[in-house]
C-alpha cells in the first residue's frame, strides 16, 4: 500500500462506491470518504490469511446462496451472470486469483451487516457497498430509509451480546487446563490405538481416559470418552487381525479366516485414509470462545470430529462385534456367523456386512465350484462343509463324503447341501469305482446350460439362486449319467434277478436239484464236509437245471459259503450260498447287506428243507409202500398198524398244509410283491441315492414280511421250532419204516447171518414176532404223541401270535393257515 499509485486507485474507487449509494445521513457523501478510506486501507494493508482452502466454484456458491436466502433472488442471479463473464476472460489483463477477490467480497459484506447500524438499500447491480468504519463514535439508534420510514437498529448499543460471550470465554478458560485443539490430537491419536500426551489406554479399565487430576469440564470429559471408544474398538480389530495372521500352523486360520482377516484390513485402510483427512484438519487453529462462530471455518473441534466418526464407529463396532463372534469359529460356520449379523434393517450395516461377506466366502464359494464341477475336495485346513475321509472303493459312496452340520453356514439350505455333496460324490463314484469319465461332459453342458461362469470368482455371496440353479442342472445331468452306466455297462438289474433266483431260491429247478444232491452230504457233521466238493455239485446242480443258461459273468459269481461252526452242527445248520458283488456293484451290495442275503437264503433253505423233508416222508407213507407191507396183512396187528399210519398221515398233512402254505406265501406274497415294486423304483431311480433307498426299501420289506424283523423275534422262534419238529417226525418217521422193514426180513428170516439176535428169536415163529411189532408200535405211538402235542402247541402259539405282527400283509397268511378257522374254534377249548 506504500505505492502512490495504488493508493490513488483505492481512493477512486472508494469514492466511485460511495457516490453511487443513497446520501448518507449528513447529505454530503464526501463527509464519509476519509472513514471510508481508512478502512480501506486496513483490509487492504492486512497480513492475516484465510484459514479456508482454495475453492472459487464453493465461494461462489455461498454468495449466490447468500443472496437468494436473502430474498435478493434477482441480485443472485446477476452476481452469477457476472462470475461466469469473468471466469471467461482470458489474457494479460484477466484476474488471476478471483478466489480471493470473491473472498474479500464476501467478507466485506458479511462485516457491512454485522458492523452498519443502519440498512441500506441495495446497490446496483447487485454489488456491495464499501461498508463505513465498523466502530463509530456514536453508533445510531434509528434512521431514515429512503423512502422515509424509520427502521429500528437490530445492534445491540451496549455490547451486551459481546461482553456476555467474552465473560463466558474467560470461564471457560479458567475450568479448562487443555485446549481443545489439544485434546482433538489425542483423540485422533486414540483412534489410532497410540496413547497421547492426555489421552492414554488404562488397562485396568480397558478403556482410554484422560487423567482424573486433569481440569476440564464434565461435558468435555464426556465427549472425549465416546469418541476414544473408536480407540477401544479399533484395539480390538486389529488386535484379532494380527493375532489370526501370526498364527501357525495356518490351519488354524484358515483360507476363510485369511479372508475374513484380509477385509478387516482393507476396511481399516480405508479408516486410515479418514484419519490422515482428519489430522490435516486438526492443524488449523480452533477459533477462541466469544469470537465470531459463524464464520464458516475448516477447524476442527471435538463435536465436529464426532460428526466425522460417526459413521467409522458404527462400521468398527459392526466389525468388533464379528472378531467376538468369529474369534473360536473357523471355515463355514465362521461364514455362517457373519452371514447372520447381515440380517439387518439398516441400509449402511447391509452394505459393508455385503461387502464383507463376498470376500470372506469367495474361498468357499470356489470350493462348492470345484466340488461340484470336478469333483474335487480343495480343502485344505478342513473349512468345508463336506468332509473326506479315506475308505476302501465299497464304502465310497456311503463313507467316503459327509457333511458337517457345523460348517454348513446358513445361507445354503441344507436340501442345497445335500445336492451339493451327492454331485461331487456321483463324479468321485464314476472316477474311482466305474472308471469313467463321462461326468466331464456332463458338467460342462450343466454350466453351459446354466450360463454362470465357473472362473475363480465367477460364484459369490448373494448369488444363491444362480449357485442353486448350478448345482441342480449338474447334479440332474451327472445323475443320469451315473444311472446308465450302473443300468447298462454294469447291468445292475440282471445282478439284482440273479440274487433273486439264486440267494432268494425263486429258480425252483435248480433248488430242487441242489437239495437233492447236496441233501446226503449236509447230513453228515459240518467239520467232515469238504467246501471243494459242494462247490463242485453246485456246479452240477447249475448244469443240470435251466440255469446253464444265464451269463457265464452272473454264474461264476455264485459259490458256495460254510459258515462258521462248532463240533455238534451239522451241514445243513452251516450250508449256504454267496454272491460275489464287485466294483461298482459292492456299493450297493455291502457286506452287511450281503449279510442280510445270507440270514434270508438260511431261513429259506430251512423252509425248503422241511418242504423237503415233508416229500420224503410222503414217499415212504404212500400207498403202493403201504400195501407191500407184511404187517398190513397180518390181522393180529393189523387194526394198530394202520391207527399208526393213520395218525402219521393226519399228522403229515397238518404239517404239510402248514408248510405249503406258508411257503406260498413266502414265494409270492413276499418275494415277488416285494421284486414288483422293487423294479418300478428301481427303473424310476434318478440318483444313486434313490436306487440304493429302493434297495434297502427291498430288502426290509422282504425282512419283515418273513418275520425276520426286529419287532418279530418271538414268532420267529415258534416258526423255528416247527420247523425242528417238522424235522424231528422226519428223523422219528425214518426210523420207524427202518425199524418195520426191519422187522418184516426178520420174520421172512432174511436177517439170519446179519442179526445179532438169537436164532431162537425168528424161531420163536409168529408170536414172538406180533409180540415185537405189537411193543414196537407202541413206542412209535407215543413217541408220535409227544410229537403231534408238541407241534399242536407250537402251531397254536404261532397263530396267536400272528395278529399282533405290525405288518399288514401277515393277515394274509393268518388267512390262508386258518381258512375254516378250525384253529381259532379249538384254541379256546385248549
Amino acid at each position: 500500500m506504500d505505492d502512490p499509485k495504488t493508493l490513488d486507485l483505492v481512493k477512486e474507487l472508494v469514492v466511485r462506491l460511495l457516490s453511487s449509494r443513497s446520501p448518507s445521513p449528513s447529505g454530503d457523501p464526501s463527509a464519509d470518504v476519509p472513514h471510508a478510506l481508512r478502512y480501506a486501507h486496513r483490509l487492504l494493508s492486512s497480513r492475516m490469511s484465510p484459514s479456508l482452502s482454495p475453492d472459487e466454484p464453493a465461494m461462489a456458491e455461498s454468495i449466490k446462496r447468500q443472496l437468494a436466502v436473502s430474498g435478493r433472488s434477482a441480485d443472485a442471479l446477476a452476481f452469477a451472470d457476472l462470475h461466469s463473464k469473468l471466469a471467461a476472460r482470458s489474457g494479460p489483463g484477466s484476474v488471476r486469483n478471483r478466489w480471493a477477490l470473491l473472498y474479500l467480497l464476501k467478507s466485506l459484506s458479511d462485516d457491512r451487516r454485522r458492523a452498519e447500524p443502519l440498512l441500506r438499500a441495495p446497490s446496483v447491480g447487485g454489488l456491495p457497498t464499501l461498508p463505513l468504519d465498523p466502530h463509530p463514535a456514536r453508533p445510531a439508534k434509528k434512521t431514515l430509509a429512503p423512502s422515509g420510514g424509520v427502521l429500528l437498529v437490530s445492534k445491540d448499543p451496549e455490547n451486551i451480546r459481546e461482553i456476555a460471550l467474552r465473560e463466558y470465554a474467560d470461564l471457560v478458560m479458567e475450568e479448562t487446563e487443555v485446549s481443545e485443539s489439544a485434546l482433538v490430537r489425542d483423540v485422533l491419536y486414540a483412534c489410532q490405538g497410540i496413547d497421547g500426551r492426555y489421552v492414554r489406554f488404562d488397562k485396568a479399565s480397558d478403556s482410554y481416559d484422560l487423567p482424573e487430576s486433569l481440569k476440564l469440564p464434565r461435558s468435555t470429559r464426556t465427549m472425549v470418552r465416546r469418541l476414544c471408544e473408536l480407540g477401544w474398538l479399533f484395539r480390538k480389530v486389529r488386535g484379532y487381525i494380527t493375532e489370526s495372521m501370526s498364527q501357525f500352523p495356518a490351519e488354524k486360520v484358515g483360507t476363510i479366516g485369511q479372508a475374513f482377516c484380509s477385509a478387516l484390513q482393507d476396511e481399516l485402510s480405508d479408516y486410515y485414509k479418514l484419519l490422515a483427512v482428519l489430522e490435516s484438519q486438526s492443524l488449523n487453529p480452533i477459533p477462541t470462545a466469544g469470537s465470531d462462530s459463524g464464520v464458516p471455518g475448516n477447524y476442527l473441534s471435538l463435536r465436529r470430529l464426532a460428526v466425522w466418526l460417526a459413521e467409522p464407529m458404527v462400521r468398527m463396532r459392526l466389525m468388533a462385534v464379528l472378531v467376538d463372534m468369529c474369534r473360536s469359529l473357523r471355515g463355514g460356520a465362521m461364514a455362517g456367523a457373519i452371514h447372520g449379523q447381515a440380517q439387518h434393517g439398516d441400509p449402511l450395516v447391509q452394505e459393508f456386512m455385503g461387502r464383507l461377506l463376498r470376500r470372506v466366502c469367495s474361498p468357499l464359494f470356489e470350493m462348492v465350484r470345484s466340488w461340484v464341477l470336478e469333483g474335487e475336495l480343495e480343502d485344505v485346513f478342513a473349512e468345508f462343509f463336506i468332509l473326506s475321509q479315506p475308505v476302501k472303493a465299497e464304502s465310497l459312496w456311503r463313507e467316503g463324503y459327509q457333511i458337517q452340520s457345523v460348517m454348513l453356514p446358513s445361507f445354503i439350505s441344507p436340501t442345497l447341501a445335500q445336492r451339493i455333496l451327492r454331485t461331487g460324490k456321483s463324479i468321485n463314484f464314476l472316477r474311482v469305482c466305474c472308471e469313467d469319465n463321462g461326468w466331464a461332459d456332463a458338467a460342462a453342458k450343466a454350466v453351459a446350460h446354466v450360463g454362470t461362469t465357473t472362473r475363480r470368482g465367477g460364484l459369490g455371496y448373494g448369488e444363491t439362486d444362480a449357485l442353486e440353479a448350478l448345482v441342480v442342472d449338474a447334479a440332474k445331468r451327472i445323475d443320469q449319467h451315473l444311472m446308465d452306466v450302473i443300468h447298462h455297462r454294469y447291468r445292475f438289474k440282471d445282478h439284482c434277478l440273479a440274487i433273486k433266483r439264486y440267494l432268494l431260491l425263486g429258480q425252483g429247478d435248480f433248488v430242487q436239484y441242489l437239495m437233492d444232491i447236496v441233501g446226503p452230504e449236509l447230513s453228515e457233521p459240518a467239520n467232515t464236509i469238504s467246501s471243494f466238493q459242494l462247490a463242485g455239485l453246485l456246479e452240477t446242480a447249475i448244469r443240470a437245471s435251466n440255469a446253464q443258461y444265464d451269463d457265464r459273468d452272473i454264474l461264476d459269481r455264485l459259490k458256495v459259503k460254510m459258515m462258521d461252526h462248532g463240533d455238534g452242527d451239522r451241514g445243513w445248520d452251516v450250508f449256504s450260498l454267496e454272491y460275489d458283488a464287485r466294483v461298482p456293484l459292492d456299493t450297493v451290495f455291502t457286506a452287511s447287506v450281503m449279510k442280510r442275503y445270507l440270514k434270508i437264503f438260511n431261513y429259506l433253505w430251512k423252509l425248503k428243507r422241511v418242504e423237503h423233508a415233508l416229500i420224503g416222508v410222503w414217499k415212504t407213507m404212500k400207498p403202493n409202500c403201504i400195501i407191500s407191507c407184511s404187517f398190513a396183512k397180518e390181522g393180529a396187528v393189523k387194526m394198530q398198524f394202520v391207527s399208526m399210519l393213520r395218525r402219521c398221515q393226519v399228522l403229515w398233512n397238518e404239517m404239510n398244509h402248514f408248510v405249503t402254505n406258508f411257503q406260498y406265501y413266502i414265494m409270492f406274497e413276499v418275494l415277488e410283491v416285494s421284486w414288483a415294486q422293487f423294479s418300478e423304483e428301481m427303473d424310476a431311480a434318478k440318483d444313486l441315492d434313490d436306487l440304493l433307498a429302493a434297495h434297502d426299501k427291498y430288502l426290509n420289506s422282504i425282512m419283515e414280511k418273513s418275520l425276520l424283523g426286529e419287532r418279530s423275534r418271538d414268532i420267529i422262534k415258534t416258526l423255528f421250532t416247527l420247523f425242528d419238529l417238522i424235522l424231528r417226525f422226519r428223523s422219528h418217521h425214518d426210523r420207524w419204516f427202518e425199524r418195520i422193514n426191519e422187522l418184516q426180513l426178520r420174520g421172512r428170516g432174511k436177517s439170519r447171518s446179519k442179526s445179532k439176535e438169537p436164532s431162537s428169536w425168528v424161531d420163536g415163529g409168529r408170536k414172538a414176532m406180533i409180540q415185537l411189532a405189537r411193543e414196537f408200535f407202541r413206542m412209535m405211538g407215543e413217541d408220535l404223541d409227544t410229537i403231534a402235542k408238541e407241534y399242536s402247541a407250537s402251531l397254536d402259539a404261532f397263530i396267536s401270535q400272528l395278529p399282533m405282527q405290525q405288518h399288514v400283509d401277515l393277515k394274509f397268511l393268518l388267512f390262508r393257515l386258518d381258512f375254516t378257522e378250525y384253529y381259532s374254534r379249538l384254541s379256546p377249548s385248549k
